[in-house]
């Protein structure tokens, strides 16, 4: 690991002047400064800022400081019973030890798992722009089936922000010059296109604060996480859901998929397509039809489009179960 200067942040405020790279849990950022992935000259330590609390607010719905532990954000009883996708997607994420750590704003920020962009002998856009995408042609299997580009296929690797994208989940940010905005995660996130390096919407200095999640969505919460192993393991194929029934149809559908883009999914389409209609496989395979027409394997990935439309049916199936 290369030499580094630290400092702590005593306020919101002074975190955005210190001009440097922002550390909590560092669950992912030690990581790859020990790789030399990541090379910060300053680290700027957050955690004793005032942004570990979970609060409801004015429009019904509640604020997730960007503090919050993983851990603590899955137990609340406010998630458990009034967004349960939530709950259920961060509990599929990582280890028990791990979630401990992690925090939500970092959870947001973490980077792909991608091998050749931990590698740093392999090119990666990514990691070195213009240097080329060694997944392209190269070992894939993990890679992304949507939204990639002739630059970078790499998946997001967040299960959280999956549930979070599903449940219309919006960003605080505090900039250095003090003021703020709210960005929906949609906004948030960057497709590669020829900057792959470019992940998110954040400026220089730009701190999470928090999450707002609006008021809760009635209706069957599922989370699914198609993974090599039983924990500890990223997802392949991840589907967040909330469905509500009317009577024998299906009157409204929330869907964020994992493990197939670069960052969380959300086709709106699909959801049009699924509302009004009986609950049926036919109904199913047409929605999945929409999520995966534009789905492209490169190879070794292949198998993750079958899989996405098995497990979005399988999903689906569950969640209208009865009706």
């Amino acid at each position: 690991m290369r030499p580094f200067e630290y400092t702590r942040a005593s306020d919101v405020a002074e975190a955005g002047r210190l001009t440097g790279r922002f550390i909590a849990g560092g669950t992912n950022l030690l990581d790859l400064m020990k790789l030399e992935v990541e090379t910060p000259a300053k680290l700027v330590d957050i955690t004793r800022l005032p942004l570990r609390d979970i609060e409801a607010t004015d429009d019904g719905g509640l604020r997730i400081g960007a503090l919050v532990s993983n851990s603590d954000l899955a137990a609340d009883s406010r998630i458990r019973n009034d967004y349960e996708v939530l709950s259920r997607a961060v509990l599929a994420g990582a280890s028990g030890q791990l979630r401990n750590k992690a925090t939500t704003g970092g959870n947001l920020l973490q980077r792909t798992r991608c091998g050749y962009f931990y590698e740093t002998s392999q090119p990666c856009n990514k990691r070195d722009p213009g240097s080329g995408c060694g997944a392209i042609g190269g070992f894939n299997r993990i890679h992304a089936i949507l939204g990639v580009s002739e630059h970078c296929i790499a998946t997001h690797p967040s299960d959280m922000a999956v549930a979070m994208r599903a449940l219309d989940a919006k960003v605080e940010t505090q900039k250095a010059d003090g003021s703020t905005r709210i960005l929906a995660l949609d906004d948030f996130y960057r497709l590669p296109g020829d900057t792959p390096d470019v992940e998110n919407a954040l400026e220089a200095g730009e701190l999470i604060t928090g999450v707002r999640l609006p008021k809760p969505v009635s209706g069957s919460h599922r989370y699914r996480k198609v993974r090599d192993r039983a924990s500890y393991a990223f997802a392949l194929i991840s589907v967040a859901a909330v469905v509500r029934m009317d009577g024998g149809t299906i009157a409204d559908a929330r869907l964020a998929l994992g493990g197939m883009a670069p960052m969380p999914w959300r086709d709106t389409a699909v959801e049009k397509a699924l509302i009004g209609q009986e609950p049926s496989m036919a109904t199913f395979e047409k929605a999945a039809d929409i999520l995966l027409a534009d789905a492209k394997g490169q190879g070794e990935n292949d198998f993750k489009i079958p899989l996405a439309r098995r497990t979005l049916k399988a999903v689906l199936a569950d969640a209208t179960k009865g009706a």
